[in-house]
């Protein structure tokens, strides 16, 4: 059976975080990538990109979520998402990966998630005012992306990063592999 990677999309996500991982995945037979939204309607991406996700969030079976990605977007910025709290505390609760990005960082910080491991997020008086009940800061790392405890963080400038991180967590290639896609698109560089 495929695992699962759930990808959650609003309006206004920034559509470039997830586009070098989801065509990774895409291409491997042991995983199935499905796109929400709150109530499963069209989304448009900050760049314009109108996309009809798989499903709604009241489908999803909190048990069946082998990773959660959430992109960034001014969204989390302003707390509009906050429907999203409760699947994301089972899978946290259930030691199963959550991945976020830029914005997205804040969100788990303000879900007091970020407070006893290692993360990152765009700078740590970003993270301090967007969530106001983070208390994470003795964890904070200043780099582009952290993986602790089955969480995932990146920097809204480390969408190659994020990639490799969430490749790392599920295991899509080999260390060798990974880190050969790693420095081709970061670096442009392709080892034999």
């Amino acid at each position: 059976m495929k695992k699962k990677i759930y990808v959650f999309l609003f309006d206004g996500f920034s559509d470039w975080e997830i586009a070098y991982f989801t065509p990774e995945i895409n291409r491997s037979e042991r995983f199935e990538l499905i796109y929400f939204s709150v109530d499963g309607k069209s989304v448009s991406s900050m760049g314009g990109l109108s996309i009809q996700p798989s499903t709604s969030l009241h489908t999803i079976d909190p048990a069946a979520v082998d990773l959660l990605v959430l992109p960034g977007g001014t969204a989390w910025e302003k707390r509009a998402i906050t429907e999203l709290d409760s699947l994301t505390r089972s899978v946290h609760q259930a030691g199963k990966p959550i991945a976020a990005i830029c914005a997205a960082t804040t969100y788990l910080g303000q879900l007091g998630l970020l407070d006893d491991l290692r993360h990152t997020s765009n700078d740590l008086n970003y993270l301090k005012e967007i969530a106001p009940q983070y208390r994470g800061d003795a964890h904070y790392q200043k780099t582009l992306a952290v993986t602790d405890k089955q969480v995932i963080t990146a920097n809204g400038i480390a969408t190659i990063e994020f990639a490799r991180e969430i490749f790392k967590t599920i295991e899509l290639h080999t260390h060798d592999n990974i880190e050969k896609w790693f420095q081709l698109f970061k670096n442009g560089v392709w080892a034999q």
